[in-house]
């Protein structure tokens, strides 16, 4: 009896990787690889026909639809059977289930389930205000991002949903390891991250109040109240708004020198 393979290893947070037991699949037709990202982010779960035709055609699918679904999966079934050798018991990963079709979670594992379990493990350790845990949780799920979510795939309607999810899921993981540095007084190893980060983010108050928490306690107050001119002006030109009244308040606290009222001071020890 041919057997299901266990390690079937999909990458999605950067470009697409789909390894069997260590051996890659080929995949390269966009709409083929398409039908793959949307089945690997939500292996264990059925993804039903019309999710896939809204993916792959929004509202206009081709009159022979169904077809050419079934034709890309079938192109799966037969990339995997031929990276394990040619056994059959390959294929079976990619199941027809009813109304849809679906990725066996025993038998397969994505670099998005591990980077969410680590996190979870990163905001449990935040909870229980362990700083150093919580930055060694949440920078290992961080270092396994190799780029943009699903960097090398055509997205459609679905995809772009799930990709844009993954990114804020990103975004808030790394504002809380960065969070969790400050607690730990690592400000000044932090600057040329979060001076990256904030110019890739400009209207992103937390990270500004990150950068100028950093800057200020580091000793360079001027910086930091030009961290926060700088998000004023693209707030004011972008959406006519000034900034919230607690990064108003950081900057009075900068500007005063009172830096006992700066959030992120060392944590004792």
């Amino acid at each position: 009896m041919n057997q299901i393979p266990r390690p079937l290893s999909i990458e999605l947070l950067g470009p697409l990787s789909l390894r069997l037991d260590q051996t890659p699949v080929r995949t390269s037709a966009p709409k083929q690889r398409q039908v793959l990202a949307l089945l690997a982010l939500n292996a264990g779960r059925v993804v039903t026909v019309p999710t896939l035709i809204e993916e792959l055609w929004r509202n206009s699918p081709p009159r022979s639809y169904a077809t050419t679904l079934q034709t890309y999966v079938f192109q799966l079934r037969n990339a995997l059977a031929a990276a394990d050798a040619g056994n059959p018991g390959a294929r079976r990963i990619l199941s027809t289930r009813g109304t849809g079709y679906l990725l066996e979670r025993d038998a397969c594992q994505t670099d998005v389930e591990v980077f969410d379990r680590r996190v979870r493990a990163g905001y449990a350790a935040a909870e229980a205000a362990d700083h150093r845990l919580t930055s060694e949780e949440l920078g290992r799920a961080l270092q396994l991002w190799r780029g943009s979510a699903l960097e090398d795939i055509r997205v459609g309607r679905v995809l772009e949903i799930e990709a844009t999810s993954l990114e804020e899921s990103r975004l808030r993981a790394l504002e809380r390891r960065i969070e969790a540095d400050l607690a730990l007084g690592r400000h000044a190893d932090l600057l040329g991250e979060l001076t990256f980060v904030a110019a890739k983010h400009p209207m992103n108050e937390n990270l500004c109040a990150l950068l100028m928490t950093a800057l200020s306690r580091a000793g360079h107050a001027g910086r930091s109240l030009q961290a926060f001119h700088r998000l004023r002006s693209v707030l004011d030109a972008e959406l006519g708004i000034e900034p919230s009244a607690p990064l108003q308040r950081l900057a009075a606290a900068v500007q005063s020198g009172d830096l006992a009222t700066v959030p992120g001071r060392r944590a004792a020890s």
